[in-house]
């Protein structure tokens, strides 16, 4: 294809897009707001799915780098209830089906298997403008410029690129969660780091939760789940993190020490990220020479598929683009007509999800252990 393909978004969507791209010998030029690669922290733990993420890095031919990067055994689960009772524990099976791996190892891999000039750091998009004919002129903050024939939005949540497609907009779901890091656990904190165990550990009430993972060594990484309006969370000072801290572990009142320490004794400030979601069945009318990927296209709560499908968005993307050489219209319609019902059925099913975490019965629903003698 003649026609150079401009993406926007160096998340682990638009890295794919451009790596498959580039293997097909497609020219691609990354946008980045961030300045570096090092500028931000890049999450935990990510479960790659061997039906779609896995397939993407196939296609990219970095399978083989991505399982030297695997931290074993993190696939194991357990489940405890408020008093810290063990109601279920899962080993790792070792088959691979959803290996665990550190989103920012993940990345450097995707950055690492591109050319050196596909990225340009620090170009944080202002504006996208239609010019007619397909063509569309990208501004960024700093007064710089470009026109493109083929522009793909894979800026996330809060995508620039997404207006000149869709009114939509992402929504508050009605729950936070709060960020905690525990580090060397093993000899700082005993009792937790027994209590997470070797991959993931879920305790779990109606409308709120603990969700840990043990990354590498005795780093904990958790994730507080908490329903209340955006205003509850706001009347909270987080740049106190000990009251913050204290604030939110009220929520867990009577809960196992080991437990709510996951809270009271982060090693680093909690960290507040509402959850937000588009339309579980958000699509749009065909216009030319624009398309979005990942959650710039399906954003939804926290369901273990966000970054499986953005892999795959970006995978997928690059075939139909390569599959139709000298038709981009060809291609991004291959592209949404593939992609609206795959991202409408993953949400719909990450909703059920989140029922079944956080909603009434949990978390004996949701192991099938439903009796009358719940806990608190």
């Amino acid at each position: 294809m003649s026609t150079p393909v401009t993406i926007i978004g160096a998340g682990l969507g638009g890295l794919m897009l451009a790596r498959v791209l580039h293997l097909h010998g497609i020219p691609a030029t990354v946008y980045e707001a961030e300045t570096s690669p090092t500028a931000r922290t890049q999450g935990g733990l990510l479960d790659i799915h061997d039906h779609d993420g896995q397939l993407a890095l196939r296609e990219a031919g970095l399978a083989e780098g991505f399982r030297r990067l695997v931290l074993a055994g993190r696939q194991a689960s357990r489940f405890l209830a408020p008093d810290g009772t063990v109601l279920a524990d899962q080993p790792d099976d070792g088959t691979g089906g959803s290996p665990e791996i550190l989103r920012g190892d993940l990345r450097r891999l995707l950055l690492d298997s591109l050319p050196p000039d596909t990225i340009r750091w620090g170009h944080r998009v202002s504006d996208v403008a239609a010019l007619g004919d397909g063509r569309h002129e990208v501004t960024f903050a700093d007064g710089g410029t470009v026109v493109t024939r083929l522009l793909v939005g894979a800026d996330g949540a809060w995508s620039r690129v997404r207006p000149l497609l869709s009114g939509a907009a992402p929504e508050y779901t009605g729950m936070s969660t709060v960020e905690t890091y525990l580090f060397d656990s093993d000899a700082r904190h005993p009792a937790t780091a027994k209590a997470v165990g070797h991959g993931a550990m879920y305790a779990l009430a109606p409308g709120k939760g603990l969700l840990a993972h043990r990354e590498r060594g005795g780093t904990l990484h958790n994730y507080v789940f908490v329903t209340a309006p955006q205003p509850w969370f706001a009347a909270i000072d987080f740049t106190d993190a000990t009251t913050a801290a204290a604030r939110i572990a009220r929520e867990f009142a009577g809960w196992a020490p080991e437990l709510t320490a996951l809270i009271t004794h982060s090693d680093t400030p909690p960290v507040l990220r509402p959850l937000y979601a588009l339309p579980v069945a958000h699509r749009w009318d065909r216009v030319p020479g624009v398309t979005l990927l990942g959650d710039a296209a399906h954003l939804t709560g926290p369901n273990g598929q966000g970054a499986n499908l953005a892999m795959y968005d970006g995978a997928e993307l690059a075939k139909a683009i390569a599959a139709h050489p000298d038709d981009v219209e060809a291609a991004l319609a291959d592209h949404e007509r593939a992609m609206f019902p795959r991202s409408a059925e993953a949400a719909a099913d990450g909703i059920r999800t989140h029922q079944l975490l956080f909603g009434a019965g949990t978390p004996h629903v949701l192991l099938g252990t439903d009796t009358d003698d719940r806990q608190p």
